[in-house]
């Protein structure tokens, strides 16, 4: 960020009332500004290439087009300055680490509260990285080979798409058009998650998708 001005900041959440609230929370800061906002990854890859340069932009994990996952990594394309940090409800366990590898910068539970929100902020905007103290910790035992994580975190990028879309009701037919890849391929993505999870069939992995959607809300 460049000395002599407030950083740029884009909020990228699909709920308005989200955005407001992260906006006035932003806006009793004196060293950013909320130069953009988008509901969707279309919409903020616009309004990024039109507000640039951007310093941060606040991603949510789900968006009604794309996985704010993508965003992240495309971010490193649309404008390689900006930095992300994600602000989302699903569970740390399954993302936090997905998002560094997907190049962001952190990944804040959006239950945390006002004042934890803009140190994890203004750590990102000081070239930090910034995860809850249980999510750090829980890193730093994979890296020491303690216990693994849960089975769902074993699930590839796009695997976690399809479990996420079959657990909101979506058929492969529908997660084919939503993710822009064959039905076959929906198909094996849904068997090796069966099998990653060690369900024996198709209504196993429906009410497991379920109850994992259940609980993310």
């Amino acid at each position: 960020m460049k000395a002599g001005r407030k950083a740029r900041i884009v909020i990228v959440d699909d709920h308005p009332i989200m955005r407001m609230g992260l906006r006035q929370l932003l806006k009793s800061s004196q060293l950013v500004e909320v130069c953009a906002e988008a509901g969707s990854v279309s919409e903020a890859i616009s309004v990024i290439t039109a507000a640039r340069p951007v310093d941060l932009v606040l991603v949510d994990i789900s968006l009604p087009d794309r996985s704010g996952l993508e965003l992240v990594r495309d971010l490193r394309t649309i404008d390689p300055g900006a930095r992300s940090l994600v602000v989302s409800s699903h569970d740390e366990r399954v993302y936090a680490e997905r998002v560094l590898r997907a190049g962001g910068r952190g990944y804040l539970m959006k239950d945390r509260a006002p004042e934890q929100i803009i140190a994890a902020v203004s750590q990102v905007l000081d070239g930090g990285i910034f995860l809850s103290p249980s999510m750090t910790s829980r890193m730093m035992e994979a890296l020491s080979g303690s216990k693994s994580s849960s089975a769902i975190s074993g699930l590839t990028d796009r695997e976690l798409e399809v479990f996420r879309a079959i657990g909101e009701g979506k058929s492969s037919r529908e997660i084919s058009g939503l993710l822009g890849v064959s039905i076959r391929t929906i198909d094996a993505h849904r068997t090796h998650i069966k099998d990653k999870l060690g369900l024996r069939d198709a209504a196993a992995l429906s009410y497991e998708a379920i109850r994992w959607m259940e609980s993310q809300a």
